[in-house]
């Protein structure tokens, strides 16, 4: 989960990570009173997910209240990069910088550790400093048991060369994220531009954290950080369910057991595709390995929902879930459609193999449904379901 500025810049307050004041709103008004407060003059930043907001427009210096609400006026309702500002930040304007540096912690899914990047070339994008002096971004791997300690932190600090009189500085700051990082359960930390002002002082100017969805049963708190607004009506109905689910761009629908099965899957539908007009999966859904009725029925409700379907592929190979059991969830949630008066009118084409998968046939042929298919090849299946697709483009 990608947080705003603004909440990043909340959890970082939170630790203890210096940071200048800030408040987010919505409408213009809002910016006049938080201005006044924070001395008259303000920064008013957009609050969309995505690189590049100054360079779009999206962050401008307020020197009056008044202007700070001709500035929220502006950049709320731009679009940047394809994201709609819905938000604005309303930030305390920096002392002068003098320098600006660059400061992370990431989970290096490659090498099976944590690593911690840094350079003084803060203030641009991380990849262009990696891609033009990669010298001056030093990369530190983290061992996950011991963290980052004040040592730890210094060794950092003098590999990417940070000058003398902010070391000490940038170090404690660097401890301090590492804590926001463990505490908040979080896959990436990062500070651009961590800022040497006028004053001496190091001020965490810019944040971007995302946090690991995997752990929200320890964080209920992360509810609130959710993007309402932005989330994809499906998803957020998935979720509420308890599916996991992902929305895509193509055209068959995918249910499977098993995330490894139902990833093979997508590639089997993507590769039959291609010989039936480029149809490709229109979404990921696994029902788990131990998936009752219900949750098959609430699945297969959710991807008939979705107007991009045009055919549905349940793919499963019975082992804890039995394929009886899917077999009723399918039938059940064609009876709760109809029963809602939603008529369905998209084929589905199901593939039961494995643990009372001889039953589970026997259920959908006794049902005898119009629009269940089944066929008992995954490639067979695959094939039909992007056939039936592609004819009803």
């Amino acid at each position: 989960m990608d947080l705003f500025e603004y909440q990043a810049r909340d959890l970082f307050a939170k630790h203890g990570v210096p940071v200048l004041a800030g408040e987010v709103i919505d409408t213009p008004e809002g910016a006049r009173e938080i201005t006044e407060r924070l001395g008259g003059k303000s920064v008013v930043k957009a609050q969309v997910k995505v690189g590049g907001r100054g360079k779009a427009g999206g962050v401008k210096l307020a020197a009056t209240p008044d202007e700070a609400v001709a500035r929220a006026t502006d950049i709320l309702g731009m679009d940047i990069k394809g994201h709609t500002v819905h938000k604005v930040m309303i930030a305390e304007t920096a002392p002068e910088i003098v320098e600006e540096y660059y400061v992370s912690y990431l989970l290096d899914r490659t090498n099976r550790t944590f690593l911690a990047m840094a350079s003084v070339a803060g203030g641009m994008d991380i990849e262009e400093v990696a891609a033009t002096t990669p010298e001056k971004l030093a990369k530190i791997p983290v061992d996950s048991n011991t963290g980052v300690s004040k040592e730890k932190a210094q060794e950092i600090v003098a590999a990417a060369q940070f000058p003398a009189e902010v070391a000490d500085q940038v170090a404690d700051v660097l401890v301090t994220l590492w804590d926001v990082f463990v505490k908040e359960d979080a896959l990436l930390v990062e500070v651009n531009p961590l800022a040497k002002v006028a004053s001496g002082d190091v001020l965490a100017l810019d944040g971007k954290v995302s946090l690991d969805a995997n752990a929200e049963f320890r964080h209920p708190e992360f509810e609130e950080f959710e993007d309402k607004a932005a989330a994809n009506p499906l998803e957020a109905a998935a979720k509420a369910k308890g599916l996991n689910y992902v929305k895509l761009d193509g055209e068959v629908g995918i249910i499977g057991n098993g995330a490894g099965l139902v990833m093979s899957t997508l590639d089997v539908v993507a590769y039959a595709g291609e010989a039936h007009q480029g149809v490709k999966p229109a979404n990921f859904l696994d029902i788990g390995g131990g998936a009752s009725a219900e949750v098959m029925a609430n699945g297969l409700e959710i991807i008939l929902g979705d107007p991009d379907v045009r055919s549905v592929f349940v793919n499963v190979f019975g082992g804890i879930t039995a394929c009886d059991a899917v077999a009723n969830g399918i039938v059940q949630a064609l009876e709760l459609l109809a029963s809602k008066g939603e008529e369905v009118t998209k084929p589905l084409v199901v593939r039961l193999d494995g643990n009372n998968a001889e039953l589970g046939r026997k259920i959908l042929n006794d049902a005898n449904h119009p629009l269940v298919q089944q066929v008992d090849t995954m490639d067979g299946a695959a094939d039909k379901a992007a056939e039936l697709a592609a004819a009803a483009k």
